[in-house]
């Protein structure tokens, strides 16, 4: 559960975008792997990358705005599959910078945190673990009241209902798709310093938090937070319970194979709904 709140904060960011934007973030993985590489390099500095957790998001706002100029607002008002080839574009090339700057080297920040034990050591919890998820869990605490209180958290809102009345209104749409993309780059920045001190980080390996992140968003629905955080720590249970069942070999392999079920399930549900509206 503690695992899966790192989870559930990609996803989160996943939700926001597809849901303000029409935009699934197929970088969304990628922008995972930049935030554990800024606390990496921060651990090399000499400073404890738990910092990381309040510099990464910082950076990667600066990277997902950059991307939403440069590319985003091309594709925002075309059609989903343009988004998708637009975002997968940006995976590819963020994949192989990271690769010539940083090398294929898997990499780790490295954190101290010792590990408590319960029971006489039968129980053993990791002190980073538990930092991390509650670290998880007040920043998607502070998201949800920035998107309630703030005015610009309240004009995402209402573009996200409906954007063609934003503007009516006098909200500057592009300025809002600017910000969602870019305050999604700094969530998955966060979740990636908190993934590089837990577990570690290369370049190719952002697909698999793409995956967690989409299939929670389609377990959760749209709008749905509270659904995302328990999709995320339900998602994190069962991934823990099929890598200690089968091996921690066959763990990337029962998300990807979860994916296709809950995709095919989904499709079936679909269809059966619309046979019974006709």
């Amino acid at each position: 559960m503690m695992i899966g709140a790192l989870f559930a904060l990609a996803a989160f960011g996943m939700a926001l975008v597809w849901g303000v934007m029409n935009v699934i973030n197929i970088a969304q993985g990628e922008f995972v792997v930049l935030g554990g590489y800024v606390a990496v390099l921060m651990a090399q500095s000499g400073i404890h990358p738990f910092f990381a957790i309040f510099v990464a998001p910082v950076v990667l706002y600066g990277v997902g705005w950059f991307f939403y100029q440069t590319i985003i607002k091309r594709v925002v008002d075309k059609d989903l599959f343009t988004s998708l080839l637009a975002t997968f574009g940006i995976s590819i090339l963020v994949q192989q910078l990271m690769n010539q700057i940083f090398g294929a080297d898997i990499r780790r920040a490295p954190h101290g945190f010792g590990t408590w034990g319960f029971f006489d050591n039968l129980v053993t919890v990791e002190q980073v673990k538990l930092l991390t998820a509650l670290a998880a869990l007040a920043l998607g605490g502070v998201m949800v009241l920035f998107l309630k209180k703030s005015r610009l958290g309240q004009a995402i809102r209402a573009t996200a209902q409906n954007a063609r009345a934003a503007r009516i209104m006098g909200i500057d749409t592009d300025k809002v798709y600017a910000a969602t993309y870019s305050l999604n780059a700094a969530i998955c920045g966060a979740a990636g310093a908190m993934v590089a001190m837990i577990w570690v980080v290369e370049p190719y390996i952002g697909l698999v938090y793409t995956i967690r992140a989409f299939m929670i968003a389609i377990i959760a629905g749209l709008g749905n937070l509270s659904g995302v955080v328990l999709a995320g720590l339900g998602l994190g249970v069962a991934e823990n319970f099929a890598g200690f069942i089968m091996g921690a070999e066959f763990q990337i392999a029962f998300v990807f194979s979860l994916l296709v079920v809950i995709l095919v399930g989904r499709s079936i549900l679909l269809g059966r709904k619309r046979e019974y509206l006709k």
